[in-house]
């Protein structure tokens, strides 16, 4: 769920990752933003968990000091290149990671609030020969920009009356003027993005800018070669989401992954971390940090936890009015886990695929869930290219599980066992060596 198609999957793919900084030699302004950009430098570099949570509890309530860790190990930090420009409350800088020769430029727009709080953080890895521009947008680019997102509503959202609801929002929000004073790229996606979840709620639902010129999808032809190469480069690198496999005391498998990856780019890796814990009396799958993927790789995972064909989900897709279904495989390579007790520990970021693994397995009562309700995003999306410099990404289907008949859209999904995300590993070790002690 929420894998982007074509060229547009892999440009975002190159968006998300890289992400990271360090401090250099550049100047940061005085300003509400700038300060705020001067401590989360100051934060990741640290290396420091504890820092990086005071930072997010004072700054960025929104954020996880997890995921600035993630980074951090990935990356080594960023080292401040430059300053792109400097508003009061909106800050644009340039980046180059510490551990490669990546470049990447970066935003952050701060609220009224004191202290400055993040309204909106971004930073995107800049792709080789690609001109970053600092582009001012107009009343015509501005037109161009909503046009383009009505036509990708109108055609590909999974409602259509939300769609046309959505739709008349802008228009009416754009006649009030409402726009009319918004020229920096970062911030008009970002204000257009909350005025459409104002309405549909959709957290999948987002309008994107980019700096640098979005290349023209070809639908045809797909991705060249060197975005194929450069996508599994990525991927290589960040192990296909699998951060950690290993077995517990008393010989409870543990796999933490964050994404559900392309199965055919990363099924071997999988399969590693799967065969890894072929023999553990009981399986404890971390999703606390997982965003979610591809529905194939959720297959293919969960079919490890089966010995018989059983079917998981359903996506029904609104513009081709087709159902796909998906069932666990035929064959994945070594040993089931079909009679081995799993738990599946989750958070509030648990998102989107990764609440597609936790919803079928919770209603086909085969794994025992643990931690917070989940995000509530069950519809995958697709990006769609608007101008040279904003796309869209449209949730186009909806899940439709075949036990329960619907989904975990804008509720989540609700774990069996209720804990904070941060004991939910104790609980469910807890509960794994009770479970293991009684067979």
């Amino acid at each position: 769920m929420g894998s982007l198609t074509g060229k547009l999957a892999g440009l975002l793919l190159g968006l998300m990752l890289g992400a990271g900084l360090g401090l250099a030699q550049a100047t940061i302004p005085d300003t509400p933003a700038g300060r705020v950009l001067r401590a989360w430098l100051e934060a990741f570099n640290s290396g420091d968990q504890a820092v990086m949570e005071n930072y997010v509890k004072t700054y960025d309530p929104k954020g996880s000091a997890d995921f600035m860790m993630k980074f951090r190990r990935q990356t080594g930090g960023f080292d401040l290149l430059d300053i792109e420009s400097s508003e009061p409350k909106l800050i644009k800088f340039r980046v180059k990671e510490k551990g490669s020769p990546t470049v990447a430029i970066g935003s952050i727009q701060v609220g009224d609030a004191q202290p400055p709080t993040v309204e909106n953080l971004g930073l995107r890895a800049i792709p080789p020969g690609a001109v970053v521009e600092n582009i001012k947008l107009d009343a015509a680019a501005r037109q161009r920009v909503l046009d383009g997102v009505e036509a990708a509503l109108k055609e590909y959202y999974v409602y259509p009356e939300t769609a046309q609801k959505m739709n008349d929002a802008l228009r009416d929000q754009q006649k009030k003027g409402g726009y009319d004073a918004v020229t920096d790229g970062d911030a008009f996606a970002a204000v257009l993005t909350k005025d459409l979840e104002d309405v549909s709620h959709d957290k999948h639902l987002h309008v994107n800018y980019s700096p640098y010129k979005i290349p023209e999808e070809d639908k045809d032809k797909g991705p060249t070669a060197e975005e194929k190469a450069r996508q599994r480069k990525q991927m290589e690198r960040s192990n296909c989401g699998f951060d950690k496999v290993e077995i517990l005391e008393g010989n409870i498998g543990y796999l933490k992954f964050d994404f559900f990856a392309d199965p055919d780019e990363c099924g071997p890796t999988a399969i590693a971390a799967m065969n890894f814990l072929a023999h553990v009396d009981a399986i404890i799958f971390d999703l606390r940090e997982n965003g979610g993927g591809d529905p194939r790789m959720v297959a293919f995972v969960s079919t490890y936890l089966f010995d018989n064909p059983t079917h998981l989900n359903d996506l029904y897709d609104r513009k081709k009015d087709e159902t796909t279904q998906y069932w666990t495989l035929p064959y994945v390579p070594g040993t089931r886990l079909a009679d081995t007790p799993a738990f599946v520990l989750t958070s509030k970021g648990t998102f989107s695929g990764a609440e597609e693994f936790t919803y079928n397995l919770k209603n086909l009562k085969r794994a025992t869930i643990i931690g917070e309700t989940t995000g509530g995003g069950a519809h995958p999306v697709s990006g769609h290219r608007i101008d040279d410099h904003f796309m869209i990404g449209v949730p186009f289907a909806r899940a439709v599980n075949p036990i329960s008949k619907t989904n975990w859209e804008g509720t989540g999904v609700a774990p069996d066992v209720e804990a904070k995300a941060a004991d939910a590993l104790d609980v469910a070790k807890k509960m794994a060596s009770s479970k293991v002690e009684k067979k």
